[in-house]
Formats: C-alpha cells, structure tokens, sequence
C-alpha cells in the first residue's frame, strides 16, 4: 500500500492506496504556523490500524519551503562567490552575508587564477562571529571543473554545519540562476531537516520503516534522505501534486486546462496530450530567478475560502483567508457561505453565512441573492481571466513540455479539470461563464495527495565532455573520466543515460518506472589551424515524470469509485 499527504492551505489531505484502489482517505485542518503537526497528525490517522509491515511507499507534498521563502521565515545564510574576469559578482548578491572572492575557472575547466586561502578563511571567521551555520559557495564555471568550490568547501566544512556547492545543487550554466539556486537551498535547509527528523522519528515510532519520498516541483519524487541535499527543490510542489493527479483524466489527443480550487488558493496548469508543460529555466521566487526544475503552473489568491469585502463600493474576493466559511464558524463571509446563501451547498450553518452576506449586500444596496450571486460569480471570473492570462504568457514564449520542446506550438484549451474541496460546485458555473468543457476530476476532493501518491521518481544527468582535453565529467554527479579523443556523441549520450540510471535509483526509483531520454545533445569542433583538435560535447538527460506503473490502471479504478467519493467528499 502506499501513502500520499498533500499539505495545501486550508487542509492536508491524505490517501492510503492499494492494488485495489482507494482504500482509505483523511482532511485534516492545516496549521500555517504549524505544518509538521499537521503532517504527523494526518499520518497518524491515516495509518490506524493498518499493518506497518503492508505500507511499502510514503509520498508528501508540503508547502512547508513554500511558506518560509515567501514569509522569509529562514535562517541567515552565508554566500560566497567567485566569478573571475570581466562580471562584477556584487550584481547578483543574493543577501546580507554575500562575500564576493577570488579565483577563476575558464569555460572549459582550466584555471585562470587560484583561489585566495587566507581570503575564504577571514571570510569563514566574519561568518562564524555573525552565527552563520549554513553557506553556499558558487564559482562561475565550477559545473566544468569544481576543484575551486571543493577547495573553498575543504576551508570551511569544520566550522559550519551544512556547506552547498553550486556545482552540486545544479549542472546547468547559469551563473546568477546557480547563485540563486544554491542560496535558497542553504536557506531552507535548517527547516526541512527539521521536518524530515520529526516524520522519521514519528513514522519510526509506529513501526514503519518504509521508503519516504517527496513530490518535487517538477511533478516527481526523490527520496527524503535525497532532499536534505536538495531541500529546494520541494518548493511549489503543491501544484505539481495537482498536475499529477489530473493526468490519468486527461485527454490524450488535445490540451486540458488543470484548475485545483482549494480553500486559500486557486492552482492552474496546462496538459498537451497528458504531458505537463515544463518551466524550462526554474523557478522565479520574488526578484530571485533560479534553476529549481518545475512544471508550468500559477497560483492566484482566490478559493472558496477567501475574505469577501466591499471597497470603495466595490466588492473584493481574496487574496487574503480569514479562516474557514462562516458556515463552518470562521469569521468572515466567503465564497463558500455564497454558496450556502443559495442553497448549492447544504451542510454547514446557512444562518451564518445569510448573517455574514447580509451585511455585504447592506454595503452594495442589494439583495441577498443577488449579492450571493455577484459574490460567486465574480469569483469564477477572476479565476477565468487569471487562466487566460496564464494561457497567453504561455504563448508569448516557446512552449516546453517535460519531454520535448514543441517549436511554434499554440497552446488553446477547450478542455478543463476541475478538482479541490469545491471544485464540484465551482465546474458548473465555470463551464456556463466560458467555452471550455469542463469535468470534475473523479476523487476530486484528495485528487492531490492521489497525484503525490502515485507519481514517479525524477531526475536529471548534465554530462559534459571536452576530447581534446580528454576528460568526460558531470560534476553533479561527483563523475570525472578520461577518454580518447574518439570519444563520441553517442558514447556521451550512453554515459549519460548509465549515470541517469544509477543517480534514479539511488534516489528511490524503481527499475519499471525508468522511462529515460535525452533533452538537450550539442557538440562542437575545436579547430587549431585547418585542424579538427577535439569536440566539445553537452548532454543532458532525464527520467520523464509520470504515473508509476504499478498503478498505471488508477484512472479505470477511481473512475469506477467516483459516485461513493463524491458522495462522501
């Protein structure tokens, strides 16, 4: 059996799932200022009475790295960068605690000027006396030879409790995106070590001692062991826990529209024929541009429970959530006690709701029922226009999937999947508001946590060969090898692939789930003279994210189990 938690803003919800299906699924209220208990206490219940022993597999999807970037809830972070000639490495300074050094790595690897010792070392002493515990250390072309970074990580390892490398964090150039990247990495980590030893210590207490993985932002998973040296990328993988429990409901022959509608949030993705769009750069948290992998997907501040308000006469939904509907006690009227004022939705406290609505349709000069309406439909509108805005910037850029990127393509849905707490509520209106035709996703209620559940381990291998140097390296991957200069493409593209395989199973993937291909495959001559001396070869492959194929059939099953969810959700 496996186990899928999704952390998202106003509940956690929990799947336990088996060859037979859904078996077993929980709500319980998340606390913002609390994610681990709210973690532990949804695993706790979804594991009662359940044998530790038939629990093979434990997949989470938590907004707790979300949450501490954009609440700038983290620890202080040291940074040390080294860009050699010509870049003045003060542009990109990512914090408070950034120290620019010297040394020098050239675009092939070669050395240009050494690194600085008793530099770094009066740099580590201003570090230690601020309390820093946690750096990150990039130099420009490390991904070609880290030997820099490694010697700067020598300096400093006994006396900081963590040191990130950029070279190790991503195998992409990219010089101001890896300083970013290695930056909120260090910055995360305290948090998400925290969490990870507190679910280890709680699952061990129950006698389970299964594999945990996390669900990425790119719609895959790594083992938890694996994100304590990557805890950056868990950040946004809420959405992407939507996109993989949309997939298997898609249409395989043209685009869908994925709309996951909780209580704080509306999440958004676009699907080609099952496949999700791919951000092909990395994530953009506030001014910082990283190389965090991730799907495509944008999240707005509306859902069915957001603060309803009237401003300067007009009325204002979100971004902000009060608490729950007043029909479920909260203290502000929302777009779920519209629904109760009109009789759509019936269990809960209609009286608070009606008394809630009363005063915003007192404010606008209007009628209950109109003001329920109004409410309800200027809701559905924003999610609407803040799609087709997604769909646009889409457009206005080359469209990337996570297998390929389709040059030229314009994307135009006709198809939406609605899921989340009120996504039933919402599809009618949404679909009569637009030309979309528009579905709810069967289990739509836990539909994310089934998407964490089930989707399959992923990664990446970025491979780089320079034969007349006669070296192969992915510094990622701690890989460096001598070859011939007969060393070919080919022969790059295989060892990409073999250290694919071995960095996918190391990380929790299983041998059937291994759908490997290669993204990216450049190679360049260096001439000296009227002579080809040696090629330059570049190679990046991944495993594709998806459905694990042991449940490969969850589509027919939840289908088929769909009435008794709807019901019961």
């Amino acid at each position: 059996m496996i186990i899928g938690l999704d952390v998202g803003g106003t509940h956690a919800d929990v799947v336990l799932l088996g060859n037979e299906g859904l078996i077993k699924y929980i709500k319980v209220p998340t606390d913002p200022t609390d994610l681990f208990t709210t973690v532990l206490s949804g695993l706790e219940k979804i594991t009662e009475g359940v044998k530790p022993e038939r629990i093979s597999r434990i997949v989470l999807s938590t907004t707790l790295t979300t949450n501490a970037i954009v609440q700038k809830k983290y620890s202080p972070v040291g940074m040390i960068v080294s860009s050699g000639p010509g870049i003045d490495p003060e542009v990109f300074c990512t914090n408070s605690h950034y120290y620019p050094a010297s040394g020098s790595i050239d675009h092939r690897g070669r050395e240009i000027e050494p690194i600085d010792q008793n530099q770094i070392k009066a740099i580590a002493e201003h570090l230690k006396e601020a309390g820093i515990q946690h750096v990150g250390v990039v130099c420009k072309f490390s991904v070609r030879n880290p030997d820099q970074e490694l010697q700067i990580s020598e300096i400093l390892n006994k006396s900081f409790e963590k040191v990130f490398l950029g070279h190790q964090i991503s195998g992409n150039l990219n010089f101001p995106r890896r300083i970013a990247t290695t930056y909120f990495n260090a910055a995360v980590y305290p948090i998400h070590r925290k969490f990870f030893e507190a679910v280890r210590k709680s699952l061990e207490k129950k006698g389970l001692k299964v594999p945990i993985h996390i669900l990425k932002a790119d719609g895959g998973t790594m083992t938890f062991e694996s994100s304590i040296d990557f805890p950056g990328q868990t950040i946004l993988s809420g959405p992407a826990a939507s996109v993989m429990g949309s997939i298997a409901f898609a249409s395989d022959e043209e685009e869908s529209l994925v709309l996951d509608i909780g209580g704080t949030t509306t999440d958004m993705a676009i699907l080609i024929n099952r496949v999700p769009l791919l951000n092909p750069m990395g994530i953009q948290l506030g001014p910082y541009k990283t190389l965090i992998r991730s799907l495509e997907t944008h999240s707005i501040g509306i859902g069915g429970d957001s603060a309803v308000r009237v401003e300067n006469g007009k009325l204002k939904i979100g971004p902000e959530r009060k608490g729950h509907a007043m029909a479920y006690g909260g203290p502000v009227p929302t777009p779920t006690d519209a629904l109760f004022a009109m009789g759509i939705m019936q269990e809960g406290d209609r009286e608070r709701s009606v008394k809630g609505l009363n005063s915003i349709a007192a404010e606008l000069g209007i009628g209950l029922r109109d003001v329920s309406a109004k409410i309800f439909n200027l809701a559905c509108r924003k999610i609407l226009a803040e799609a087709q805005g997604m769909i646009n910037r889409i457009n206005s850029k080359p469209v990337y999937t996570v297998h390929e990127l389709q040059e030229g393509y314009t994307v135009c849905p006709k198809k939406m999947l609605v899921l989340g707490g009120p996504a039933p509520y919402f599809a009618k209106h949404l679909e009569k508001l637009s030309d979309f035709d528009v579905s709810v996703v069967p289990g739509w209620g836990v539909a994310n946590a089934i998407g964490a559940a089930l989707a399959r381990t992923t990664c990446e291998v970025t491979l780089f060969a320079d034969t007349e140097r006669g070296f192969v390296t992915a510094p990622e991957e701690k890989f460096t090898e001598r070859v011939n200069k007969d060393f070919s493409k080919k022969d790059a593209v295989d060892k990409a692939y073999e250290l694919l395989k071995q960095k996918a199973l190391q990380r929790g993937a299983n041998l059937d789930d291994l759908e490997m291909e290669v993204l990216e495959e450049l190679q360049f001559n260096m001439v000296r003279g009227f002579y080809t001396t040696g090629r330059n070869i570049r190679v990046k492959a991944q495993v594709k994210p998806g459905l694990i194929h042991k449940f490969n059939s969850v589509a027919d099953w939840i289908s088929s189990d769909s009435g008794r969810l709807c019901n019961s959700l």
